[in-house]
């Protein structure tokens, strides 16, 4: 029961021998978040500032770990910058491990009993009521729009004159039957239109409240309190890292595992599981967790995918790199999807967002990614809402038609030169980017923040563009197993090159 060994496990986290809960009335959880390697900082300030809570970042890359009420649950789930969220059982910083594998995988099977299970299942439990009761919602307004449909007969002809005029009839089409990524299809049914604006402006409100009645109810013991107990399935995931264990990730899984069956009475089932208990190994580091996503909540934008889209818990610390300010012009000239642009409006809605790329399909996903927004956004705020500061452009990323030095901001994925483009014509392409940004950015107070792999490629052309450009910062990241790197440049005061041509 375990999936391939890869690298996990805590630096930080309550003590040994501690779990996530504390003496009274209020239940809190230590939450466990994957975020983007390099970006934990990032993701920490986030925490930060918006549940008040300060953050531990683990010494294996990738994670940090925070104490929140239990009551704070959905405000967790609506982080920008974390991928995947668990509520940590127990954590050892320093677990000894038998030299023997049978000794030590029996000490993790012995270890089971000992763990403090009841307030991170109450944690599991409430987080998994939350989800219930938010598809319930989007199931009856859902219900309730079709209703609404039917009787509207002048409404239909007027919508659909309207959409004719905009191009967003394929767009909506897409968005709502066409390619939905793993995990979107409950989003987008989540934002189907309300009767007026009241409802989804309270769903925050009625989540809080349901997060306070079920903390009362929660038994956390995995049974359901509906008249009769329900057996739970499970799975168990262990991610090692570490060349001093006597076992592999299977078998710590595999041994783990028949202990909570053993233990709990589940029953084990590696695909339409209930509970997914993480064991995450990390040399002498040992963390037991419970999962609270079923998928990475990266999977919140896109609707359209390309062949490198880029993941939206990046784009955001890409993003926050940049420390938009309201009012800044926020250009992405490679935006591919739309990633990048569109975590932008969602999250910086005082600034202004333009989006181009070369390629002619690009650029049609990213228009369908951006309707799918408008729709989403359409249907969660009232009739009134102004929609998003963003538009979509093709054009020629050497050839930009932007004036001098009316750009505050350039934040983009770069081409890799393996999936798209090359990285012999990377040699040209940097430096001709680098150029035509430095011109369309303002000197003094200008800013980019680049992603690349081609970081050779990358450090000539930057060496090249001295002048106006200077590095401030480099956030190493991994990318679909790729090591690439997050440059942060200020413009300086030189004048750039003025380019005509096109005109």
């Amino acid at each position: 029961m375990a999936e391939a060994e890869v690298a996990g496990g805590p630096g930080a986290g309550p003590a040994a021998g501690q779990g996530p809960g504390v003496e009274g009335a209020e239940l809190a959880a230590v939450i466990g978040a994957t975020v983007p390697t390099g970006f934990e900082v990032t993701a920490a300030a986030e925490v930060q500032e918006k549940l008040g809570s300060a953050s531990s970042i683990s010494r294996d890359r990738g994670k940090i770990y925070f104490e929140v009420p239990a009551r704070s649950l959905p405000q967790v789930h609506q982080l920008r910058s974390v991928d995947n969220l668990f509520v940590v059982v127990q954590e050892f910083k320093d677990y000894q491990f038998k030299e023997n594998k049978e000794d030590a995988l029996k000490d993790l099977e012995d270890l089971v009993k000992k763990l403090p299970w009841t307030d991170p299942l109450k944690v599991w439990e409430l987080n998994n009521s939350l989800k219930k009761k938010k598809t319930k919602r989007k199931k009856h307004t859902v219900q309730r729009t079709a209703s609404k449909e039917r009787l509207n007969g002048d409404g239909e002809e007027e919508g659909t004159a309207q959409k004719d005029t905009n191009k967003q009839e394929d767009c909506v089409q897409n968005a709502a039957g066409g390619e939905p990524a793993s995990g979107q299809d409950t989003e987008e049914t989540q934002r189907a239109a309300p009767r007026n604006g009241e409802e989804e402006e309270e769903e925050d409100d009625n989540e809080q409240s349901d997060a306070k009645d079920d903390l009362q109810a929660g038994s956390g013991d995995g049974q359901r309190g509906d008249g009769e107990a329900k057996v739970l399935k499970f799975r168990v995931t262990c991610n090692r890292a570490g060349d001093k264990h006597s076992f592999t990730s299977n078998e710590a899984a595999r041994d783990f595992g028949g202990a909570v069956q053993e233990h709990f009475q589940w029953k084990a089932d590696m695909t339409n599981f209930d509970v997914e208990v993480l064991l995450n190994i990390h040399n002498n580091e040992v963390v037991v967790g419970i999962a609270l996503t079923e998928e990475s909540l990266h999977r919140r934008n896109i609707t359209h995918f390309g062949p490198t889209t880029l993941r939206s818990t990046l784009a955001y610390g890409m993003l926050r790199l940049c420390d938009p300010q309201p009012t800044d012009i926020i250009v992405d000239p490679m935006c591919g999807t739309g990633a990048i642009p569109i975590e932008g409006a969602t999250e910086w809605p005082s600034c202004y967002h333009i989006a181009g790329d070369n390629n002619p399909q690009a650029v049609k996903r990213a228009a369908n990614n951006i309707c799918s927004l408008l729709k989403k956004n359409e249907n969660k705020e009232s009739s009134a809402s102004p929609g998003v500061p963003l538009d979509i452009v093709q054009w020629d990323i050497c050839n930009l038609p932007l004036r001098t030095g009316s750009v505050d901001v350039i934040v983009t994925d770069m081409p890799f030169g393996k999936r798209i483009g090359s990285k012999k014509k990377n040699w040209d392409l940097y430096p001709a980017c680098l150029m035509e940004m430095g011109r369309i950015c303002t000197p003094g107070t200008g800013r980019a923040v680049l992603l690349t792999q081609d970081k050779k490629c990358f450090a000539k052309a930057l060496s090249r563009m001295g002048h106006i450009w200077r590095r401030a910062q480099t956030v190493w990241v991994n990318v679909g197993g790729l090591h690439a790197a997050v440059y942060l440049l200020k413009r300086t005061w030189e004048r750039a090159e003025e380019k005509r041509s096109f005109w």
